[in-house]
């Protein structure tokens, strides 16, 4: 049951139950198809409670896609910073990390590539306006953010990755192509051959040709 406190932690520890619960449910079936009623059941808690939090069921929908993004991206970056990845190292490198961020949501995070699928589905389909859309557009910023400080900016300066492309095509052309391909691997859309199928030899194979194409030496 829920305790009725209304200090911010707890109306932290509720938002955060809301969220969980939210994912966990869009990411095993279609989001049209889960209904806020089935959110609030799952947590014990009233329908008008769980309106409080999101007023529309839009609007919760594009917290839980921001709030997991926001989350595996802390979860990466807080490792690679524990391993001192920050510490000099090239463009190239933190380019090829980068990369490896899509691989990283493949090997562990298949949950979260179904979701995103029906997310992407869900948006389009409902017309969401981009007021609505904000937080979600805000937490690619912070992704597009990142991007420019550890691999852009720093390949301006090391010229360990080509920079005759604009920082916004690059950035926008490898997450599409990335996140599409670890997407179609993790909902099963890829085709499979007799001999059957090593998803992770084939995604490394995409990561160094995109590394091939942009790396300088």
């Amino acid at each position: 049951m829920w305790n009725r406190a209304n200090d911010p932690k707890q109306l932290e520890i509720r938002r955060r139950e809301i969220l969980d619960k939210g994912f966990e449910l869009m990411s095993q079936r279609s989001i049209d198809s889960v209904l806020m009623q089935e959110v609030a059941d799952g947590i014990g808690c009233g329908i008008a409670t769980l309106y409080r939090y999101y007023s529309t069921k839009q609007a919760f929908v594009v917290a839980v896609s921001s709030w997991k993004w926001d989350q595996f991206a802390k979860e990466i970056w807080d490792s690679w910073g524990k391993r001192g990845v920050d510490q000099g190292k090239s463009a190239a490198v933190h380019f090829e990390l980068y990369l490896d961020f899509f691989l990283e949501l493949f090997r562990n995070h298949s949950d979260f590539l179904c979701f995103n699928q029906f997310f992407n589905v869900y948006i389009r389909s409902e017309q969401i306006d981009a007021e609505t859309l904000k937080p979600y557009q805000e937490m690619i910023g912070r992704m597009r953010e990142h991007f420019h400080n550890t691999v852009y900016l720093k390949a301006e300066q090391d010229h360990t990755i080509r920079t005759d492309e604009s920082e916004e095509k690059m950035f926008s052309k490898t997450i599409h192509i990335m996140l599409a391909v670890v997407t179609r691997y993790s909902v099963g859309l890829a085709y499979t051959p007799e001999g059957g199928l090593d998803a992770m030899e084939e995604l490394e194979y995409l990561k160094d040709v995109i590394l091939r194409d942009y790396k300088t030496g």
